[in-house]
């Protein structure tokens, strides 16, 4: 049963993906892409996803269920590309073998052009545009949420924490609903914090619950009192589980971190995530299957306009 539930997750990305467009935007004389799925209704949310370092849009189409998800719920999606398939977040400091974007490169402008344009051609609500990304994209999109928070309803941040260098330099506008998602066995954003056990690491994150506590008091929630919700294991195989806890928030300042018990480097889904699902477990460790992340951070969104 659960192999032809992923068979016909792929085939409904595929359907999906072919009926997103490929357009480009001009940043200072750089022509920077990304792919747009937008339904025929105007006015609608709008979410963009910023992919890992590595990666392209296109990976967050095809090995994410966010396409279906704005099919089903009628919201606009966006899938920007990094320049050398990375984004240029607050952090300076990137792991030593894998390149950043070229020096100089501003993806905070490149971010709030698109979500402008979209705005102004009166395709998307301006007071419903939610970011998000997992990895290097969870850095850009908690830099962008500190640098530009007058653009977004909401942010979420996959599978990374803050360093000293993006806190010293975040002072959003105002506060932002924010959701967090990382893994207790991340070898390459530890949840405890500092380097992790991958060459690819980089040194000097904050540990989740460092993380956790900034945004809490960014938000004005108690720092010490928090609700924790074990959620149901659905997929016993993937040895993992998931653990919800929330923050006592003013309202509309919700702060939430799901904490995969035991999971990797991986966003969590309901089909695998990479082209080979055994070399990812490998190297980046266990995805898991009770929660899928586009689905719950969807959830999350929609709760704020």
């Amino acid at each position: 049963m659960r192999r032809w539930m992923r068979i016909a997750a792929l085939v409904a990305a595929l359907a999906a993906a072919s009926a997103a467009s490929a357009d480009m935007i001009d940043i200072d004389g750089v022509k920077r892409s990304y792919t747009a799925q937008l339904p025929a209704k105007r006015l609608v949310p709008l979410v963009v996803v910023l992919h890992g370092k590595t990666q392209r849009g296109a990976d967050m189409m095809t090995r994410t269920a966010w396409p279906q998800v704005a099919k089903r719920e009628g919201f606009a999606v966006v899938f920007p590309d990094g320049l050398n398939h990375a984004w240029a977040d607050a952090r300076t400091k990137a792991g030593p073998a894998l390149r950043g974007p070229p020096k100089g490169t501003d993806d905070v402008a490149f971010i709030a052009k698109l979500v402008e344009k979209l705005v102004a051609n009166g395709t998307a609500d301006p007071r419903r545009v939610y970011v998000t990304g997992i990895s290097n994209g969870g850095a850009m999109a908690m830099t962008l949420v500190c640098a530009r928070a007058d653009l977004f309803a909401a942010g979420a941040s996959v599978i990374m924490n803050l360093t000293d260098e993006a806190a010293v330099t975040c002072h959003p506008s105002r506060p932002l609903p924010m959701l967090l998602m990382n893994g207790t066995a991340d070898p390459l954003v530890p949840y405890e914090g500092g380097r992790g056990s991958s060459y690819y690491a980089a040194d000097g994150f904050w540990s989740t619950d460092e993380t956790l506590a900034f945004w809490r008091k960014l938000n004005g929630c108690e720092t010490d009192n928090a609700d924790m919700t074990d959620l149901p294991d659905r997929a016993p195989a993937d040895q993992s589980t998931v653990t919800r806890i929330s923050s006592r928030c003013p309202d509309g300042h919700d702060v939430v971190l799901y904490r995969i018990n035991r999971g990797g480097h991986r966003m969590p889904g309901f089909s695998p995530d990479a082209r080979f699902p055994k070399v990812a477990a490998g190297l980046l460790g266990p995805q898991n299957g009770d929660i899928d992340g586009a689905e719950t951070i969807w959830t999350f969104f929609s709760q704020f306009p």
